[in-house]
């Protein structure tokens, strides 16, 4: 079972089993992982169980999350990464029954170099064209193109633009908003919380019009 040990300067303060969908940490009392410190955002990450792995998710603080000294918006985490939220570190750990090999995990999502999103990294692991879950771009010059969604996180948009991540789930796929200009579902803001696609979904994110395809 997957959990993170919360740290500071060396001394642990606390334990914690990720037993639930979604973990909250933050300073607010409300919090599944209460960090009482003013360098804490009220609600400052959350770690969220996606199948046999664990995403760590910055909700927006002030101050930023750090996973293994690089500051991070959406990562994947894996056995004994190193998560600091301030000066409290927070050790991941996720070890394998005996005589069991841990899993191999794909590489933790990395931002689209441009706001039309780019298909070559996924073709390898694609499904035949036209099948499968996908984001199809509907205008621009990547007009026609379709990304699959065949990783656990998806990640769209442009730094400093809009950023977005598409997160596969057993239930479906999530769309969430990491940074910048908010996508718009539908004709409608994404909030602060992610939001379940449904077929035939419209997405535009920084004025790139997408269309989520169930299969």
């Amino acid at each position: 079972m997957p959990k993170v040990i919360v740290s500071i300067d060396g001394v642990v303060i606390k334990e914690a089993q990720l037993t639930q969908a979604r973990t909250t940490i933050g300073r607010r009392p409300y919090n599944d992982i209460v960090i009482d410190n003013l360098a804490v955002s009220g609600e400052h990450a959350a770690l969220e169980l996606v199948g046999q792995q664990v995403l760590l998710h910055d909700l927006g603080s002030t101050n930023g999350t750090r996973l293994n000294g690089r500051p991070v918006k959406l990562a994947q985490l894996q056995h004994d990464d190193l998560v600091e939220i301030g000066k409290y570190r927070l050790r991941f750990l996720q070890e394998q029954p005996a005589g069991q090999a841990a899993p191999v995990s794909p590489p933790a999502p990395s931002v689209l170099p441009s706001a039309a999103p780019a298909v070559a990294s996924d073709v390898a692991a694609a499904p035949a064209p036209g099948t499968g879950p996908r984001i199809r771009v509907l205008n621009g010059p990547g007009a026609g193109r379709e990304l699959p969604l065949v990783k656990i996180v998806t990640t769209l948009g442009k730094p400093g633009v809009g950023v977005a991540a598409i997160t596969h789930r057993p239930q479906g796929f999530a769309l969430t908003h990491i940074e910048g200009e908010a996508p718009a579902v539908n004709g409608q803001a994404l909030g602060s919380e992610p939001l379940m696609l449904a077929d035939g979904d419209h997405i535009d994110l920084s004025g790139v019009q997408m269309q989520f395809v169930r299969a």
